[in-house]
């Protein structure tokens, strides 16, 4: 009998794991290649998953709501269907091979079978043979701090653990002014982990509206991004009468040539990338006391989905498209955002993000980091407005087309001085814009 395992997908190079949301089959269904099996979801966006080959579903090892490592076996697909293969599978000897290879895919050690069913944290199976093998229980196993997303305990975590916990077992009692210290630290830590709910009264006149999945998610990056990066955020106010003039003259050639609306937002992601490589520090992560400077420029830019929620798909490579490319690459995934067609890698790999508050007619905003980047730019609105001009015969007042960028940026690895002057190249390339350029 010939089978295919299904494979959780990797889903970008940061996602370990992904929850099943929702199963279109179950077991003994028929399904022919690229069917919809199930959707899953990451903390970056939902997917679903086709079927690569025709066949029947024999197996499904993890229900709906299950949290899956990557490259977990999730499903057994039979893709031979005779009527004598179908008798030896249900022969008794078949049944307990069957049974044998679902164990061993789905809960290899009954400990670790009761550990997911009493408790609300994720277990690698690794986590947990290593957690086996030390002789961890469930309760201490609890106890773990972990690093990984959504507070997972890692590989690391756990093998750290044995090797304090030995050291604790032969330390000696700590003298009490160590006590004294350590406490309101560790006290600290616990708070920061678990942050106190804050109790609301609610009357009869209010609505009650639970948060989607999507919402939960984007409040726990959020939070986690203001705890983990000290925010700072500068503003500067750019003179862009050149790019609007530009843009009004060319914008109707500009769509009957390529098919596209070309709107502001691409020639201000140009600037943003060209300032980028005299700033290069502004394109980094932050990894434990490491910092890591992307040579890839990968643009993020948010995005607001008809739900409400937010995304943000990433532009790859953005220093190597022109206006055409970026205003092509910008519409193709706002669209897909929009009719929540994203994959995986459209939202994976992000080195700098873009929001355009400008958008919703906003003058400025102070965004919060993406982690694990260190900076973030927003957009405001485009205002006319009376400024000094200098003219060779002196000063006068005209009307100019000004806009707000701010940038929010984090202060382990970007200080106010290369943060200012970023932020100041980027609007010196938006005001020396070329007006006679081609696109």
């Amino acid at each position: 009998m010939a089978e295919f395992k299904l494979i959780m997908p990797k889903l970008g190079e940061s996602v370990q794991e992904a929850t099943i949301t929702k199963w279109f089959v179950k077991e003994n269904d028929r399904i022919e290649e690229d069917d919809r099996l199930l959707e899953i979801a990451t903390d970056k966006v939902d997917s679903e998953i086709p079927s690569p080959v025709d066949g029947v579903v024999t197996k499904i090892f993890y229900p709906k709501d299950a949290l899956v490592p990557v490259g977990e076996v999730i499903a057994l697909i039979r893709t031979s269907d005779d009527d004598s293969t179908q008798e030896k599978t249900s022969q008794p000897t078949s049944n307990q091979a069957t049974a044998s290879e679902t164990k061993s895919v789905s809960a290899p050690d009954s400990q670790i079978e009761d550990i997911n069913h009493t408790s609300d944290r994720f277990y690698s199976p690794l986590v947990k043979s290593i957690a086996k093998t030390e002789g961890i229980g469930f309760e201490e196993l609890e106890a773990i701090k972990g690093t990984g997303n959504n507070d997972r305990v890692t590989k690391t975590d756990v093998l750290k653990y044995v090797e304090n916990r030995g050291s604790q077992k032969t330390a000696q009692t700590p003298a009490p002014a160590a006590q004294v210290v350590q406490t309101p630290a560790a006290a600290a830590t616990t708070a920061q982990q678990k942050p106190n709910k804050v109790h609301v009264s609610v009357s009869a006149n209010d609505e009650i509206v639970e948060m989607d999945r999507m919402r939960k998610m984007i409040g726990d990056h959020m939070i986690m991004s203001k705890q983990v990066s000290p925010h700072v955020t500068s503003m500067v106010e750019a003179d862009v009468t050149n790019i609007v003039l530009w843009r009004d003259k060319i914008k109707d050639a500009f769509q009957k040539r390529e098919g596209e609306k070309i709107t502001y937002l691409p020639i201000i992601l140009e600037a943003i990338v060209k300032a980028m490589k005299d700033y290069p520090w502004v394109n980094a992560s932050v990894d434990g006391d490491r910092i890591i400077i992307r040579k890839n420029y990968n643009i993020g830019v948010a995005v607001a989905l008809p739900t409400g929620n937010l995304i943000v798909p990433v532009i790859k490579k953005a220093d190597q498209l022109n206006i055409v490319g970026l205003t092509k690459e910008l519409n193709r995934l706002a669209n897909a955002a929009r009719e929540n067609k994203l994959t995986p890698d459209d939202i994976s790999g992000g080195t700098f993000s873009v929001s355009n508050f400008g958008t919703f007619r906003n003058v400025m905003g102070t965004p919060i980091i993406n982690q694990p980047q260190v900076a973030i730019m927003a957009v405001g609105t485009i205002e006319k407005k009376p400024a000094v001009i200098e003219t060779p015969t002196g000063d006068i007042i005209g009307i100019r087309h000004k806009m707000f960028l701010s940038l929010s940026y984090d202060h382990r690895v970007v200080d106010g001085a290369l943060g200012g002057a970023y932020l100041r190249k980027v609007a010196d390339y938006l005001e020396e814009f070329d007006m006679n350029r081609t696109f």
